[in-house]
């Protein structure tokens, strides 16, 4: 039985190598074609030396700092998703628009829960 892909075949350090590549290449491209990725790695840019600063405990500082690496997180994927929904038609239909929307509400929460996360951290 044959691999699914050429690149499953790869093992040990080329394998992650190769991902290491893949990975910084949809950072850039991310960067390149996404301008709310580029707006959130600006916000994070801010926000992450600004949690190191704050006077509060590791695990503090680690929930601040999460949540900022969560937007970009779920940024990326959305970012995916619509990517592949343009591949495969930039036709208007429902189902492509429900795609794009559900990924667009989980963008929305993982905003409203950094929200969350730094309202508790800084004021209780």
């Amino acid at each position: 039985m044959g691999h699914e892909s050429p690149y499953k075949g790869k093992r040990g350090l080329r394998r992650i190598w190769n991902a290491l590549g893949y990975s910084l290449t949809g950072f850039a491209d991310a960067y390149r074609h996404e301008s709310s990725f580029r707006q959130e790695v600006a916000l994070a840019g801010v926000l992450i030396p600004l949690s190191l600063w704050v006077r509060t405990s590791g695990v503090g500082h680690a929930l601040l700092i999460g949540s900022v690496l969560l937007v970009l997180l779920v940024e990326l994927l959305n970012s995916a998703v619509e990517a592949t929904v343009d591949r495969i038609s930039l036709d208007d239909h429902r189902l492509a628009k429900r795609a794009k929307d559900i990924g667009s509400a989980a963008v929305l929460i993982s905003m409203i829960h950094g929200v969350v996360v730094w309202g508790a951290v800084l004021f209780f």
